[in-house]
């Protein structure tokens, strides 16, 4: 899908597909949304056409109880380039009225929308954005994070494997906004257990030859590769890591890694790695069928954790705006966070005022192959860890937007 062309998915979600029935309504259109991602890039099979049907599930659902809002879904690929995504956002800003736009992969996109979408005070649903920095320095009363961010991943990652005894760690680090933003998490939350960075590598987004890296880890007496990276680049590092003889010598902690990713790797490259992730498809009976519903739409593909956030955040969204009857964006995040909201995916869910969506995240370890039961079995339960020990302290974000704590 280029930047030009979208895909407008109409939702008369209701039989007459009637307007609000009551009094005082703000409600006189359609209310659009475009689903923001990486149709085409190394993080398309984390997003993209998946992102896009996990959406128009959820506008499935609402409308069985949508009160006579109409929903308009549009979908566009960022190309991974924050010009041509603050482009996209523009024009459908301008031209198309679009009041939401989730999925957002690629945290230098989905800074540049954020910003854009706060001045113009319509909402960005980062569901897939991973940079802590959208509810820290750069949060804003328009924006709501919803899966998980690098503070989590790299905090509670870290936390795990230095209590216990992998205190020497090695980053492999893709060199922008979301690989910065992992290592640097990952770091200070291993510094706060002992632990410490023996180095790291900074490397180009699409990098395929990590032997250099590779070697630099090698030799620094590191008990841990961290990848600080994610798509296609995590799985070429995994699988060079093998081919170098780094494992099972050295732990793999994968600090951003997607069922998709595990997929294309296989259990036999992958086993044994170590990772948190905030959704499984396997997880509860809620879960197991959402993922059915999904994989009869995506040729029995189970679907990752990012499309279970855009999933859940496109209906807590529109819940939203169908309750506060407006698409200004900041009434409409305030009405997300007004009570904690019971998703079937991803637990209770609770939104501050910083934007950032809180849950419990779980520890999983990825199967040997031995111990998988089928297609996309790959991981075993290790631990929880409650929504309230997974995220940055509000008071520690430098987030300025009103009852953050600042």
């Amino acid at each position: 899908m280029t930047m030009g062309r979208g895909i407008r998915f109409v939702a008369c979600v209701m039989l007459a597909c009637a307007l609000l029935p009551a009094p005082g309504r703000a409600l006189d259109r359609p209310v659009r949304i475009g689903v923001l991602s990486d149709m085409s890039g190394p993080f398309s099979d984390q997003v993209g056409a998946g992102s896009v049907a996990a959406a128009r599930l959820a506008l499935e659902d609402f409308g069985r109880e949508s009160g006579g809002v109409q929903v308009e879904l549009l979908s566009a690929d960022h190309q991974n380039k924050p010009d041509i995504g603050l482009g996209i956002a523009r024009r459908w800003l301008d031209q198309e009225q679009v009041a939401a736009i989730v999925d957002l992969p690629n945290s230098g996109v989905a800074l540049a929308v954020a910003n854009l979408m706060r001045e113009r005070n319509r909402v960005a649903l980062a569901s897939s954005a991973m940079t802590s920095d959208l509810t820290g320095k750069f949060c804003a009363p328009t924006t709501v994070q919803w899966v998980s961010d690098t503070w989590a991943q790299g905090s509670a990652t870290a936390r795990a494997l230095a209590e216990r005894g992998a205190r020497a760690w090695y980053f492999l680090t893709v060199d922008y906004a979301l690989g910065h933003a992992l290592e640097r998490d990952a770091t200070r939350a291993l510094a706060e257990n002992g632990g410490r960075s023996t180095g790291s590598s900074r490397l180009p987004l699409g990098t395929a030859d990590f032997s250099s890296a590779l070697l630099s880890a090698q030799g620094s007496g590191a008990q841990v590769l961290a990848l600080a990276n994610t798509g296609a680049d995590m799985i070429n590092a995994i699988k060079q890591a093998g081919e170098f003889g780094l494992t099972p010598k050295m732990t793999l902690a994968a600090l951003f890694i997607q069922l998709s990713d595990t997929h294309s790797l296989g259990l036999e490259a992958a086993q044994g790695l170590q990772l948190v992730s905030a959704f499984y498809w396997a997880r509860t009976d809620a879960t197991r069928a959402f993922s059915d519903r999904f994989a009869a739409v995506m040729n029995g593909r189970r679907p990752t954790e990012d499309h279970a956030g855009v999933y859940s955040t496109t209906l807590a969204y529109l819940r939203a705006v169908r309750d506060a009857r407006t698409i200004e964006g900041d009434k409409v995040v305030a009405e997300m966070r007004k009570a904690p909201i019971a998703d079937p995916l991803f637990g209770t869910v609770t939104i501050r005022p910083d934007g950032r969506a809180v849950h419990d995240l779980y520890l999983y370890e990825v199967k040997p192959p031995s111990e998988s039961k089928g297609p996309y079995d790959y991981y075993k339960y290790v631990l929880t860890i409650p929504g309230e020990r997974a995220f940055r302290p509000l008071q520690d974000g430098g987030c300025a937007v009103k009852g953050a704590g600042n």
